[in-house]
C-alpha cells in the first residue's frame, strides 16, 4: 500500500479549518486496508472483557498478584494523562518465560485509523470511544471559560482529523482543526494568559474552551503547563514522561517502589538514564554491546539508535545531537545478539514465520484511557521491523532494520509519511501472524495501565499548588539545559 503524506501546506496553513457536524466518513480517517477489515474474535472479545473478568483471569495465572490490587489499578482514574499509548515488545528468555515489555508510553498517541471497528454499527470506532470516555465529561465540569472546540495538531491529520470529525457529530458543534507545528511563529494558534485562541477563515481569533491536542513536536515549547483551556492532554503529560523518556524511567522506578507487596510489577528494560554523550559507549558496554539509545525527547521513531556494533556506535557518537542528556536501554534482539540483563537475556518472540521461514520483530501499541469509572482500552494495533531478524550479526549488518518498528518517516518541510506496509492489524489475517493471545493482550493492557498511572503520577509530582511546573524540582529531575530553555 502507498503512504499516506500529511500535506506540508495544510501544517503551516494561517488559519484553522472547519469541521462541521456532518455523518462520520471512516475513509477519511482510517487506513484503506482497515476499512475492509474484520476485527479478530479474540481481540473483541478482549475489548469487551468486564473488569471482574480481566481480574479474575489474570489473577488465576498470576496467583501471587493481589485481587484487591488489581480492582484498584484498573479502576484507578488519572488527572493529567488521560489518554495513552504503551509500545510493547512480546518477549521471552531462554527458558521459555514470556513478557509483555513497555519501551515507551505515548501522550498523543496514534492508533486509531489503524484498528477495525469493534462495533460495525457505530462508525466511529475508536474516536468515538476515546471521546466519549475522556473528552466529553470535560465539557461537564464547572468553571470553563467561554469558547469553542477544537483540536490542534502538527502529524497525522487523517486522525487528528478523525478526532475533529468524531467531535462535531458527537457535541453538534463546529470544530476548529488546527494546525500547531514546531515553528518559531506558528500563526493558527495561540496562547493568551492561558487561554487557547485559534484563529478562523475568517482571521478572527477564537476562544477555546476545550481541545484535544495532538501535538507531538517538542509541544512544551508553545504550550504553557498552566492553561485555562482544558487540554487532553495538557502538556505536563509529556513533561512527566509521556515525551520525557527520561523522566518516564524514573517514574516507573517510583510505579515498582509503590507496587511492593501487590505481586504487580511494571516490565521495562534495563535502563541507564541521565547520561551524557561521553557516557554512552561505557553504558553500551556494560550491556554486553547491544543496546538501544535514546533521545529521550524524540518520538515517531526519531532519536533511537540500536547499537549491536562498534560501527553503529560510532555513528551515533559522531551525529550532531540537540540535547545534553541520553537514555541507554538494554536491547532486546535475537536469541544470541540481546543484551545482558540482570534478569537474563531477553528475545523477540516475534512474528510466526512467512513462506520463507523470516521472523519478525514486532511491537504492541494498546492505546487506554482513563474515564470517571477506571481504565478501558480503545484500540491496538502492531508494527513489524523491516528486515527478518538474523540468527548471527555480521559487520554489515543494519540492526534498525532488523528492530526499528515505528511506521513514520519524517520528510521535508514537516511532512511525515507512514510505511504501512509494515502494520499489522488486529483483524482475522494479520493478528494470528503476532503469535499471541488474549491473555497476552490482557498482559499487555495492564502494562499499560501501570505506565499511564506511573507518568500520571509523575506529572501530579512536578505541580505546584497552582498549577504551574515547579521548575527546581523538574530541572532536579531532568538536568538538561537545552531542554529547560525551550519550556514555554
Amino acid at each position: 500500500m502507498s503512504a499516506v503524506t500529511v500535506p506540508s501546506l495544510a501544517l503551516h496553513a494561517p488559519h484553522a479549518t472547519t469541521v462541521r457536524p456532518e455523518p462520520f466518513d471512516p475513509s477519511a480517517h482510517s487506513y484503506e486496508k482497515v476499512l475492509h477489515a474484520q476485527l479478530h474474535p479474540v481481540v473483541a472479545y478482549f475489548m469487551r472483557m468486564s473488569r471482574d473478568a480481566l481480574v479474575a483471569r489474570y489473577c488465576h495465572l498470576n496467583p501471587a498478584v493481589s485481587p484487591a490490587a488489581m480492582h484498584n489499578l484498573l479502576s484507578s482514574t488519572c488527572t493529567h494523562l488521560r489518554w495513552a499509548g504503551a509500545d510493547l515488545l512480546h518477549a521471552t528468555d531462554i527458558s521459555g518465560r514470556r513478557r509483555m515489555v513497555v519501551l515507551e508510553t505515548n501522550s498523543c498517541p496514534s492508533g486509531n485509523k489503524s484498528m477495525p471497528l469493534l462495533d460495525d454499527f457505530d462508525e466511529l470506532g475508536g474516536y468515538g470511544r476515546l471521546l466519549r470516555g475522556v473528552f466529553l465529561p470535560t465539557l461537564r465540569r464547572r468553571r470553563l471559560p467561554a469558547g469553542r472546540l477544537a483540536v490542534l495538531w502538527d502529524k497525522n491529520l487523517p486522525e487528528a482529523s478523525g478526532y475533529a470529525a468524531a467531535m462535531a457529530s458527537l457535541t453538534g458543534e463546529d470544530v476548529l482543526l488546527t494546525p500547531f507545528p514546531d515553528v518559531e511563529n506558528p500563526q493558527a494558534a495561540r496562547f493568551v494568559d492561558g487561554l487557547l485562541e485559534v484563529r478562523d477563515e475568517g482571521d478572527e481569533w477564537q476562544p477555546i474552551r476545550a481541545a484535544l491536542r495532538y501535538v507531538t513536536q517538542r509541544p512544551w515549547d508553545r504550550i504553557p503547563v498552566g492553561t485555562r483551556t482544558v487540554l487532553l492532554n495538557p502538556v505536563i503529560a509529556c513533561l512527566a514522561g509521556g515525551r520525557n523518556k527520561l523522566l518516564a524511567a524514573k517514574a516507573y522506578s517510583l510505579q515498582e517502589a509503590s507496587l511492593r507487596g501487590t505481586g504487580l510489577s511494571l516490565r521495562t528494560p534495563r535502563t541507564a538514564r541521565d547520561l551524557r554523550l561521553e557516557e554512552v559507549p561505557m553504558q553500551v558496554e556494560r550491556l554486553g554491546g547491544h543496546a538501544v539509545v535514546k533521545v529521550p525527547y524524540s518520538n515517531a521513531g526519531q532519536g533511537v539508535f540500536t547499537i549491536t556494533s562498534a560501527a553503529e556506535l560510532d555513528a551515533f557518537m559522531d551525529t550532531e545531537h540537540r540535547y545534553d542528556r541520553f537514555v541507554v536501554q538494554g536491547l532486546i534482539g535475537n536469541s544470541a545478539w540481546s543484551s545482558d540483563d540482570l534478569e537474563g537475556r531477553m528475545f523477540h518472540v516475534g512474528t510466526l514465520p512467512d513462506r520463507r521461514g523470516h521472523i519478525f520483530a514486532a511491537d504492541l501499541r494498546v492505546m487506554v484511557m482513563s474515564t470517571p469509572e477506571g481504565f478501558k482500552p480503545v484500540s491496538i494495533y502492531a508494527r513489524r521491523a523491516a528486515a527478518p531478524l538474523t540468527e548471527t550479526l555480521t559487520p554489515e549488518s543494519d540492526s534498525w532494520a532488523m528492530l526499528g518498528t515505528n511506521l513514520s518517516v519524517k520528510g521535508g518541510e514537516g511532512s511525515w509519511s507512514a510505511e504501512t506496509s509494515r502494520l499489522l492489524m488486529m483483524d482475522t489475517r494479520d493478528f494470528t501472524r503476532l503469535g499471541v493471545g488474549i491473555d497476552s493482550l490482557i498482559e499487555a493492557y495492564v502494562q499499560a495501565v501501570l505506565a499511564t498511572l506511573a507518568i500520571d503520577s509523575m506529572a501530579t509530582r512536578l505541580l505546584s499548588t497552582k498549577g504551574g511546573l515547579r521548575r527546581k524540582l523538574f530541572r532536579s529531575l531532568n538536568d538538561d539545559a537545552v531542554l529547560m530553555g525551550e519550556l514555554c
